[in-house]
């Protein structure tokens, strides 16, 4: 009997000790790639997240608590993000989400963030709906950190006409793709606009690895082209980059945030050389210089860009709105984070959300360039652009 006692008060002891170490952390989840295709983005917005919480944490945490950053992977699927969320929310107790990166993947796993009442933010979901209803309205759960496709799509148009004096432009674009269709048709708005010509605009499905025939008739139009917009991911923009040059298309190609990964050169090799694309970031950014040497001097490698620096973002937003709200609440932390304003993040001094779509106000983009098998930066766009 002596004996039961001593063992049940030495388990209400741990128990005791185990909930007053949980009750002094707040957790916070990342729903990320960590393998597949996408691994390469996925494992820098993972490094970034855990040197930006221990740096939190080093400097007295949020409300008297430390940070803990819960990550699974889900390697960039919508299926597995779904479980991934219903994890976090279920098991782990997280007060937030940051992720997922893909637009189709956090579209996929918004649903159990708005059901669960845990604010989840976006690092580099693009497309417009990420966070909005069809009708306009926010979800009210859902955010980003990273502009939408109309604006990227808008800038490539005009840097395309203006900068690079483009007027007749064809197009290759993932038909199985949201992110590839819906960029390739905000490039065309915009060019047309401008009073460019669209002289060609050709499909593909995913997983489709020779692009031979659909850059033959590019090759064989009557209308000698100025750039060739890829709207796709690496791997595809690698190989219609060096199949486009084997089949002796001179015009310069260009894409957006989806091809900004090695593995474009990777891929394409010399074909890729001169190759634009519009982006979130840039390693050449003063705001970044600090951090990037921390994060050199920690993990011995470059960032791959730009989700690490938007993960970063979303920890300080949600950070900020944990300290405005005084509470983890879901519903009292998603108010906060929409009334965001004029807050200090990784990449701007004055971040705001837009109420009304859930989106930061006038996030600014930048143009690189592969230059000797490297990005360099070329310039960059105001959100208002």
């Amino acid at each position: 009997m002596y004996k039961k006692s001593i063992i049940t008060i030495l388990f209400l002891m741990l128990f005791c000790s185990f909930a007053l170490a949980q009750g002094d952390i707040i957790k916070i989840g990342a729903n990320v790639s960590l393998t597949g295709p996408s691994s390469m983005w996925g494992i820098s917005e993972l490094n970034a997240l855990r040197m930006a919480a221990d740096k939190i944490n080093e400097e007295g945490g949020v409300l008297g608590k430390k940070i803990e950053i819960v990550e699974y992977d889900n390697r960039a699927n919508p299926p597995e993000a779904v479980i991934v969320n219903q994890r976090l929310i279920d098991r782990d107790n997280v007060a937030a989400i940051i992720g997922v990166a893909q637009s189709g993947t956090f579209i996929a796993a918004r649903t159990v963030a708005e059901d669960g009442k845990t604010p989840q933010i976006g690092t580099t979901p693009t497309n417009p709906f990420a966070t909005i209803r069809e009708d306009g309205t926010p979800f009210k759960y859902a955010f980003r950190v990273c502009f939408i496709d109309p604006f990227q799509g808008k800038i490539a148009a005009n840097f395309a006409f203006n900068e690079l004096g483009a007027k007749n432009a064809s197009i290759v674009y993932d038909v199985g793709s949201d992110y590839s269709s819906w960029l390739a048709d905000y490039f065309i708005d915009n060019f047309t606009a401008l009073g460019g010509k669209i002289i060609n605009k050709e499909a593909f499905r995913s997983g489709e690895l020779d692009f031979r025939a659909i850059l033959g008739k590019i090759k064989a139009s009557s209308v000698n082209i100025d750039i060739l917009y890829i709207p796709t991911m690496q791997k595809e923009a690698g190989l219609i980059a060096k199949q486009a040059r084997e089949l002796g298309i001179k015009a310069p190609f260009m894409g957006g945030d989806g091809v900004g990964s090695p593995d474009l050169m990777t891929i394409g090799g010399d074909a890729t050389e001169g190759f634009y694309f519009t982006n979130l970031a840039d390693l050449a950014d003063p705001m970044l210089s600090e951090w990037l040497e921390e994060y050199r001097a920690r993990y011995g490698t470059d960032p791959v860009l730009p989700n690490p620096v938007m993960a970063v973002d979303a920890l300080l937003l949600v950070v900020d709105a944990i300290k405005r709200a005084g509470t983890t609440d879901g519903e009292a932390l998603a108010k906060a984070i929409e009334d965001t304003r004029n807050i200090k993040v990784l990449t701007t001094d004055n971040f705001s959300i837009d109420p009304a779509t859930h989106n930061p106000f006038d996030k600014p983009a930048v143009i690189n360039v592969v230059k000797d098998g490297k990005f360099e930066y070329v310039m960059s766009y105001s959100g208002e652009s």
